[in-house]
């Protein structure tokens, strides 16, 4: 006669499956969220590489590009026409001018 299985011990083997499965689907999960920190570190410091690189490359423009304008602006402002000057000197000179003029008339 063969013996009826106990209920009991399959419940039990059930619940050691179930417990391994859970267990098992757990450390995948971890690895899986390890992967994803691991690339956000990766992500976060080639930002900050990028970051520095495009500073770096921001100062070199400023310092070969934007610095000789500003000098050579300088030197332009420096060689420019005094217009308000000439314009009073001009002003001046035909109020001379006229007065010259009605007195020899």
């Amino acid at each position: 006669m063969t013996a009826a299985p106990d209920p009991t011990t399959n419940v039990a083997v059930e619940l050691a499956q179930l417990r391994g499965e859970l267990n098992t689907g757990l450390e995948s999960i971890k690895g899986t969220l390890n992967i994803l920190v691991e690339r956000t570190t990766r992500t976060d410091a080639d930002l900050r590489q990028l970051r520095a690189d495009m500073e770096a490359e921001l100062q070199k423009i400023r310092d070969e590009e934007v610095k000789p304008l500003r000098t050579e602006v300088e030197v332009l402002k420096q060689g420019r026409w005094p217009i308000a000057q000439i314009g009073a000197l001009v002003g001046v000179g035909g109020l001379i001018a006229a007065v010259i003029a009605l007195f020899l008339n």
